[in-house]
């Protein structure tokens, strides 16, 4: 039985690994890569981050909106970051095909230049990750399928490095088991904060992060609060009585605003109050930068101003103690309510401290370099790993290891059951495996017995 649990693993690790390695060294190469985006973005983008316009003349932040609108014909600004220094103002800009656009103003306000945002090296590095550039339901799914049996791998990973006494000394060792051991070894020591890289990502998710999102809505007191899912609303009585009954014209549905309000349009309101005396009041309550000034999405939705520790945006992110969502009439200005980190429950809390965990920014660059040394260290497992198998691979054959020739073990089946409900889409897979793996059976029955009757 021992035998037969420690084949079933062994032969699962093979053929999972062989076919989702592709998908890991890709999430890996574009993880490190997204790892250091600020540091890039601060080289590559420095004329529009730190540079200045060449004009002397101050204008308002309106007036800059304003201009920024006209000059880009057909985009609408949603939302407005205010970034420490030495970093210039970003207006977030979007058209009716939701093509977004970054718009870059100096100290005097004034224009310095817009980027394509689906082109920036933060967001190529994000849907490379994320994606594979390719985007789409099934991809998605791909993408967190090879991280789910990433899961699986460094699992049995461990149990056969000490089931097999693969770290144990002996006197006399092959290339084979010098490779495997070496592979075993690295393998064992990244199983834990690798584990922690890949679960603090699946909030992002297509399929599990669906329901760990939904969990958090459904659940206020566990996760988000109901104040932030459902904003409060604007006085409407400060619209003058003589407007108040006619519908304010609305910009395009593909002006989405942030925080799930993707399907609203944007509001052209006259009687909206200026973002310069919002800053003002702002300014009176001490807020400090970095936030987020977001656009009302109604004619009684509100101004929201947020300071998030997980923007992925170059220069606004801030500590997770930090975090913070304060909403504004948007026609007097008044500050109505916010939401805080401590007003969050216990899985908010975890989306909070894990996706700038993820991202390799929490704690500054100590941050940055052990998630680098992890994926490193990953990498050389993948490349240890096919080395081991080459080691012992007969020329012309496959050499996977033997088909277990007993049923399957009664605890491989229970593990694989427990990880199948922990990860719904690795227990799908699973399924399909065992599909797989019966047609294969039954085809070979088949044949076996046509050789026998003739």
């Amino acid at each position: 039985m021992k035998n037969t649990f420690y084949q079933s693993f062994w032969r699962t690790h093979f053929y999972a690994a062989l076919f989702i390695t592709p998908l890991l060294i890709s999430l890996t190469l574009s993880g490190i890569g997204f790892l250091f985006y600020t540091n890039v973005e601060n080289q590559l983008y420095d004329k529009y981050f730190f540079g200045e316009s060449g004009k002397t003349e101050v204008q308002s932040i309106d007036e800059a909106v304003k201009l920024a609108e006209e000059s880009y014909a057909g985009y609408k600004t949603n939302k407005i970051i205010e970034l420490e220094e030495p970093y210039n103002t970003r207006l977030t800009m979007k058209n009716a095909d939701g093509k977004e656009k970054y718009v870059f103003l100096d100290d005097h306000n004034q224009i310095i230049g817009g980027q394509d945002a689906g082109y920036t090296f933060a967001n190529i590095m994000r849907n490379a990750h994320s994606s594979l550039f390719i985007g789409g339901t099934f991809v998605n799914y791909l993408v967190e399928l090879a991280a789910c049996w990433a899961i699986f791998l460094l699992f049995s990973g461990i149990y056969m490095t000490f089931k097999g006494k693969v770290l144990k000394k002996t006197k006399q060792t092959n290339k084979r088991q010098k490779s495997r051991k070496f592979h075993a070894l690295i393998g064992t020591i990244i199983t834990i904060p690798m584990l922690v890289i890949i679960f603090t990502g699946l909030p992002w998710s297509a399929f599990m992060g669906k329901y760990i999102y939904q969990a958090s809505q459904d659940h206020p007191s566990f996760g988000t609060p109901l104040l932030q899912q459902q904003p409060p609303t604007s006085d409407v009585s400060e619209i003058p009585w003589a407007t108040r009954q006619e519908t304010p014209p609305t910009s395009d549905s593909g002006h989405a605003a942030h925080h799930g309000m993707a399907n609203m349009g944007f509001v052209a309101n006259p009687n909206q109050l200026s973002v310069e005396k919002l800053q003002h009041e702002i300014d009176a309550m001490n807020i400090s930068k970095p936030y987020a000034i977001i656009y009302p999405t109604s004619e009684d939705g509100v101004y929201t101003v947020a300071k998030s520790s997980n923007t992925g945006v170059t220069g606004l992110d801030v500590s997770p103690y930090d975090e913070t969502t304060m909403y504004f009439d948007q026609y007097s200005g008044k500050y109505i309510d916010k939401v805080g980190y401590e007003d969050y429950g216990i899985l908010a809390k975890w989306f909070t401290w894990g996706i700038p965990l993820h991202e390799g920014h929490l704690f500054g660059w100590p941050n940055k370099l052990i998630n680098l040394l992890v994926c490193l260290a990953f990498l050389v497992v993948i490349v240890w790993g096919f080395r081991t198998w080459l080691l012992r691979k007969k020329q012309g054959i496959l050499s996977a290891p033997p088909k277990i020739s007993q049923k399957v073990s009664i605890p491989f089946i229970i593990f694989m059951i427990i990880l199948g409900i922990l990860m719904p889409l690795f227990g799908l897979s699973l399924i399909a495996v065992v599909l797989v793996e019966l047609i294969i059976n039954l085809v070979s029955k088949n044949k076996l017995a046509k050789k026998e009757v003739n």
